[in-house]
């Protein structure tokens, strides 16, 4: 699996700065489902680290906050009762093993049909 380049972090030493690069742990069109929380989803988009709103990340019970400096997935989401777009962090995720697809009503807007555990992009990225 190739990662996607998430961030660059910079290191400075001694006076220099050097560029290290970090790898997203799951793909887009992967399916991957919520460690805590009964739900799985279809990652459409990562952010190399939290750019959401503070009043958002403040609304997380602070016992439970992930920290900011990791990727953030958006997922199309499912749980039993619904369907929608969630927003988490990579410690919070694991890989979805089940193998089955997730139901999502936009998932044909982005990506193609189900095959081998993930959908494949509609698109190419630049």
């Amino acid at each position: 699996m190739i990662g996607i380049p998430a961030r660059k972090e910079v290191v400075r030493s001694l006076g220099a700065e050097i560029m290290l690069k970090t790898n997203a742990k799951y793909r887009l069109g992967q399916v991957v489902r919520h460690k805590k929380h009964p739900f799985r989803g279809v990652i459409f988009d990562v952010d190399p680290e939290f750019s959401n709103t503070e009043e958002w990340y403040q609304a997380i019970p602070e016992d439970s906050r992930p920290i900011k400096d990791q990727p953030f997935y958006h997922l199309l989401a499912e749980n039993d009762q619904s369907f929608y777009v969630a927003y988490v962090s990579e410690q919070n995720l694991v890989a979805d093993q089940s193998g089955e697809p997730v139901g999502h009503p936009d998932i044909p807007d982005m990506f193609g049909p189900f095959e081998n555990g993930a959908y494949p992009l509609h698109f190419n990225l630049n």
